[in-house]
């Protein structure tokens, strides 16, 4: 299915940002808050989603969080409005 492949940006409870890569976003906010997601999450919830990007493609939107999670924290303020 088209845009089945997101990239998205959570802010955790302690200000900081966390960039990842999934297939189905509301189970993987869900698991984040539930303490079952990433382990940087863990322990920083709840989370809120700031930002995400769909792509048709697994390999488009892994290169694209990459691309993410090398930016500054001030670039990502700015990418996902938070400044």
């Amino acid at each position: 299915m088209a845009g089945d492949h997101v990239v998205y940006v959570l802010e955790c409870a302690d200000g900081s940002l966390y960039t990842g890569y999934t297939t189905d976003l509301q189970r993987r906010i869900a698991e984040h808050n539930a303490g079952d997601g990433a382990k940087y999450t863990r322990g920083r919830t709840p989370v809120e989603l700031r930002y995400h990007e769909r792509y048709d493609s697994r390999s488009a939107a892994m290169s694209r969080e990459y691309e993410l999670k090398q930016l500054s924290r001030a670039q990502k303020e700015r990418l996902v409005g938070l400044e």
